[in-house]
């Protein structure tokens, strides 16, 4: 844990970009290089993506990225229990603007299976995720306002045991107030068990609900505290205004 005295912030590797643009290039340009590393020493890799409006332009400068992409499993850090029919779907986000050009040749694996509901989808999801190559090379978190990140939501029915880096299970279904549809997640454990950790923040307000979050308190309320108290190294935060 890289928890501080009381009343200190937790670490985090801060950088701030100008814009999105360039945060887009530096973030883009430190996750190829990341899954570069990882299929040169394992010969294959996986990277973990969030949805939602922000990384869509990371999306697409990644999407041109020159690595090897055939070598490439590319998975969601979480998703809402809809179809890619549906506009809330994060899987159609990462086809449209991730799996394109050059990335177009890498293997994706969605967590929505097709079922109900994700409490009776998630042995097959499960089952869909066995083969990635783990640990992940890198995986890239955003957050909420509600300081929630991956589907880890205040007031989650399932939070306390997705915060928990003991919790066995990669995955677990999350229902909260806040989330809207019901969700399934990867559990902390996989997520800060990779290579290379991000979190993609744009704004004034993210960065003071990050700041709010680094001082003392629970993680039940601010799930991202939880990222940063169990990570093994500090969180590698790119930010732009």
């Amino acid at each position: 844990m890289t928890e501080t005295a009381p009343g200190e912030l937790l670490p985090v590797a801060f950088t701030a970009y100008e814009d999105r643009a360039a945060l887009a290039r530096a973030l883009a340009a430190h996750v190829a290089e990341a899954l570069r590393r990882r299929i040169a020493s394992d010969g294959r890799a996986a990277l973990a993506v969030s949805g939602g409006r922000t990384p869509t332009l990371f999306f697409e400068t990644l999407s041109g990225a020159p690595l090897d992409w055939a070598k490439v499993s590319v998975t969601l850090v979480d998703e809402r229990w809809v179809p890619e029919t549906s506009d809330r779907s994060n899987a159609a986000l990462v086809r449209a603007h991730l799996l394109r050009g050059p990335a177009a040749a890498a293997r994706f694996v969605p967590l929505y299976t097709g079922a109900p509901t994700p409490e009776e989808g998630l042995t097959a999801a499960h089952a869909a995720i066995a083969d990635l190559p783990q640990p992940f090379a890198a995986v890239v978190l955003g957050m909420g306002d509600d300081a929630h990140t991956a589907s880890f939501f205040p007031g989650a029915d399932t939070l306390a045991t997705a915060i928990d880096p003991r919790t066995d299970a990669k995955l677990i279904t999350a229902r909260a107030p806040a989330a809207g549809e019901p969700r399934i997640t990867f559990t902390i454990g996989p997520l800060i068990g990779a290579d290379a950790l991000f979190l993609h923040i744009e704004g004034a307000g993210k960065k003071a609900v990050l700041d709010a979050a680094r001082e003392p308190g629970d993680p039940m309320e601010r799930p991202i505290r939880a990222i940063l108290l169990h990570s093994p190294r500090p969180l590698d935060v790119l930010w732009c205004p």
